[in-house]
């Protein structure tokens, strides 16, 4: 388990208050003092508030992204360490992430002591070249779907057109979760 010697000061930001409740309770056994939030416009009311130094951000909130969090957050406090946690990872939204500030991006479900060491800059080894497997192709299929989003700004429309699909199949794959890798 990590330790920090004091208590540092975390804003978590996420709109599920069961998953908020369990990782706000671990990262406080850690030696963080966690301020929750569920909204962008809460979050930044808590970070002009507490200047926090460290910020957990869930990548889907309600009615809002994560992504859009990010650079608000970074304008407030430059030096801010910012972690995206996600249930929809995809290469896509991980470089967007990144672009915009985030120190780092892990996909749930996620243990503690994980988002710890993305806090902190101790982020576990990459896996030895021997042990790399193929994407399989819902995956693929999956992030080939996200980058688009990601070209057309989010329009769906715009995106089945682009993809040679219908509307509302896009719709369909887009409301299910990814596939694991």
């Amino acid at each position: 388990m990590t330790e920090l010697v004091q208590p540092k000061k975390l804003l978590l930001v996420d709109d599920d208050p069961v998953f908020s409740g369990v990782l706000s309770r671990a990262l406080r056994k850690r030696g963080f003092d966690v301020l929750c939030a569920s909204t962008i416009a809460e979050a930044m009311a808590l970070v002009k508030q507490h200047n926090p130094g460290f910020a957990v951000v869930d990548l889907k909130l309600e009615h809002e992204s994560g992504l859009d969090l990010i650079p608000k957050l970074k304008a407030a406090d430059g030096g801010l360490v910012i972690v995206v946690l996600t249930g929809y990872a995809s290469i896509t939204t991980a470089v967007e992430a990144v672009k915009r500030g985030a120190a780092n991006y892990l996909a749930k479900p996620v243990k503690a002591d994980e988002v710890v060491q993305a806090l902190v800059g101790k982020a576990s080894e990459t896996p030895p070249p021997g042990d790399y497997t193929p994407m399989s192709v819902e995956r693929l299929e999956w992030e080939h779907i996200q980058k688009v989003l990601a070209e057309h700004e989010g329009n769906v429309s715009a995106t089945a057109r682009s993809l040679g699909m219908h509307r509302r199949t896009l719709q369909r794959k887009l409301a299910k979760k990814p596939v694991r890798q």
